[in-house]
């Protein structure tokens, strides 16, 4: 595991949970508004955490940890993710994954072997604009297999959308709540401006008034069950 990041407790990455977050390096997408960009592209600049000394820190943190959650980067990329997922699970921890959706096999296997306790699935944008948002070329077909592995399985879930001006419209975000319909929980993210994202060029020139916000959650729960705001 290519292990760049530990922070050691946070109260939302886990929904209702206290959790560790460990972020990996390296992903399979570009895209513009990323501001974790170190640990897309450069992930050797920053720090290694050996997979024995984060586990003995969890162990050491057991009493107070409710789970884990693995970020990214983009964690599926990662070949011994599945074996060191068991190690958590191993310590009696639940395990949430980020992922980007791109490897439907990884996730469909680790779904089966039940492995994971709640599985958050980012979605970019519509499928028709997934290659210009991601700034690579995207087989949507992939990303349409794991939505369908998720939304018929048992384990928690959510699907969610980073919500960015001048990428994505108010009927972009009707467009992706119907490609995840039936989904317990969809999440609309507020786009945080930062200096240091993948494009540093980008920029966002002006926000939806928040009527515009809502009235897009009214129109998205005519297809999913549960529409979450945060950051909103």
């Amino acid at each position: 595991m290519d292990i760049r990041g530990l922070q050691k407790t946070s109260l939302i990455d886990y929904p209702g949970k206290v959790c560790c977050t460990i972020f990996v390096g390296g992903c399979n997408l570009r895209c513009l508004y990323c501001y974790n960009k170190d640990l897309v592209l450069e992930p050797e600049t920053l720090p290694f955490f050996p997979i024995d000394e984060v586990l003995t820190f969890l162990q050491k943190r057991i009493s107070f940890l409710d789970g884990v959650c693995i970020s990214g980067g983009e964690p599926t990329l990662q070949e011994d993710l599945p074996a060191f997922i068991g190690e958590i699970k191993n310590l009696g921890l639940s395990v949430k994954l980020d992922t980007n959706g791109m490897k439907p096999g990884i996730i469909s296997r680790l779904l089966e072997d039940k492995m994971l306790d709640f599985i958050a699935i980012d979605i970019k944008a519509p499928f028709e604009k997934y290659s210009l948002v991601t700034g690579v070329r995207v087989d949507t077909s992939a990303l349409k297999e794991t939505i369908n592995i998720v939304k018929n399985n048992v384990v928690e879930h959510e699907f969610r959308t980073t919500f960015v001006p001048d990428l994505l419209d108010k009927e972009d975000i009707i467009k992706i709540a119907q490609a995840v319909g039936g989904c317990r929980r969809f999440v609309l993210q507020r786009f945080l401006s930062s200096s240091d994202l993948i494009d540093s060029s980008f920029n966002v020139h002006e926000y939806l008034p928040p009527e515009d916000i809502y009235e897009a959650v009214y129109l998205c729960l005519e297809y999913v069950k549960a529409v979450d705001l945060r950051g909103f």
